[in-house]
């Protein structure tokens, strides 16, 4: 990694989580040049993303000991005569009958890429997780007490070889580089080596967590120098101010004087609890929509479960509309009976290519599935510019305007709001343009305007 030069904003993000990728994409869509540093490492960070303690590794792209791409899950090396199993959302190991391990799989997890895998003990518990990244590489590895509480995780270079070694019961972290080891009291002073390593400890650091990015902010700078860095909020409404956030309200933080509340809610809640109003902003993000609502009537079901609420009475309600009902695994009787409509259309362990064409081809989406929700489905559904409706008592994320969100009792209240969208086209445009804003949505102009100050 190059060293950056003073202007370039430092993105530091405790995960990489849906927010962090958002506030990053705002970010490269505005052209607004940035280094984006994750601290909890993930193994599959996307290109231009670094994660903090992997930087210490070496280059696994040149790391001619592993595969070069993801392990694929029966790829894990065992013991001869254990089985490996997996399913679409995980896997496990069995000697016989006993269960020796849990694999955990990368997103999207139907691809079944390893990303980590649990190895248990006599009695279940788990003892040691191993850590796989993108190209196929053990790198880390998890060690458990008999309680299965963390003790340590060590991280492993390109050649196999300890480098840092982090022990969770006295936060200590061990660090051997360039022939020297390094030892520092916890995250917070080894993320601040890092940076200085780097030469960017008088950059602006633009954060989303009040955890260890809050405390390398206020521990890199001292007090006296202007305070440009920004914390940007993303959490849903609370019935307090969180502890550091008033730390900054109260200008006691060191680099930070500033909150950008992504949240809507959030930011109307924060001031309803006294929050100065002149050291916030609201905004959300510049998002890349995939293409526009043609109000086509073909409307995408997502379902992971046999339980999609009304879906008999919907398909009946609308014959107009063909609906695709898609799983990404086998599908019950009950679910697949519905292939008895004629504009209804079932796909059972999809492909994501297919997966794909549907979001581009319908322009209704009903998040209507009980249980979980699979493929972000209501998040694509969002940035392909699909309408969303969906039950209060079945809905996930936070993309459906209050105005498409129903009683399920009141199913036929959503039958004739689709109904009237497929219809008006004036109504339809301006429930984009709802969706567009309760989802957070703000302008390429607004977005440099606030994080170029």
């Amino acid at each position: 990694m190059e060293k950056a030069g003073r202007d370039e904003i430092i993105l530091l993000f405790d995960y990489f989580n849906r927010g962090s990728q958002d506030l990053f994409e705002s970010f490269s869509n505005a052209e607004i040049p940035v280094k984006a540093l994750v601290i909890n490492d993930d193994g599959f960070l996307p290109d231009g993303v670094i994660n903090i303690y992997e930087h210490f590794l070496g280059d696994y792209r040149k790391c001619d000991s592993c595969p070069g791409k993801p392990l694929y899950f029966n790829q894990i090396t065992v013991p001869d005569y254990w089985e490996i199993s997996a399913n679409n959302t995980s896997g496990s190991i069995h000697d016989k009958d006993k269960e020796r391990g849990r694999i955990f799989f990368a997103q999207p997890t139907h691809k079944r890429y390893v990303r980590l895998v649990d190895y248990l003990d006599e009695v279940g518990n788990v003892r040691c997780t191993e850590h796989y990244n993108k190209y196929g590489a053990l790198y880390a590895r998890t060690m458990f007490n008999k309680k299965s509480e963390k003790v340590n995780k060590t991280f492993f270079d390109i050649e196999g070889r300890e480098v840092i070694v982090e022990n969770y019961v006295t936060s200590d972290i061990i660090l051997n580089y360039q022939g020297k080891t390094f030892i520092f009291k916890n995250r917070t002073d080894f993320i601040c080596f890092f940076l200085k390593l780097r030469g960017l400890e008088n950059n602006r650091i633009y954060f989303n967590s009040l955890s260890v990015p809050f405390f390398v902010s206020n521990t890199l700078k001292s007090t006296g120098q202007p305070k440009e860095d920004l914390l940007f909020w993303q959490e849903p409404p609370r019935d307090d101010i969180p502890g550091n956030m008033q730390v900054i309200f109260d200008g006691k933080a060191n680099s930070c004087g500033r909150v950008v509340v992504q949240n809507r809610q959030a930011y109307e809640k924060l001031l309803e609890l006294g929050a100065p109003e002149e050291m916030m902003t609201q905004m959300g993000f510049i998002y890349t929509f995939h293409k526009k609502n043609m109000g086509r009537p073909e409307a995408l079901i997502c379902t992971n479960t046999e339980n999609v609420e009304k879906l008999k009475e919907i398909v009946e309600g609308l014959p107009q509309v063909t609906f695709h009902v898609t799983a990404i695994t086998e599908m019950s009787a009950k679910l697949l009976a519905h292939e008895k409509y004629d504009n209804v259309i079932m796909y059972p362990n999809i492909k994501a290519i297919t997966l794909e064409r549907l979001f581009n081809r319908c322009d209704f989406y009903l998040d209507i599935n009980h249980e979980g929700e699979i493929v972000e489905a209501t998040r694509r559904a969002f940035v392909y510019n699909l309408l969303i409706l969906s039950f209060k008592q079945t809905q996930h994320g936070v993309y459906t305007a209050k105005e498409n969100l129903f009683e399920s009792t009141n199913y036929t209240a959503l039958i004739h709001r689709l109904n009237n969208l497929l219809k008006d086209k004036s109504m339809r445009d301006e429930a984009i343009a709802t969706q567009h804003s309760e989802g957070s949505t703000t302008s390429t102009k607004e977005f440099i305007e606030i994080c170029k100050h």
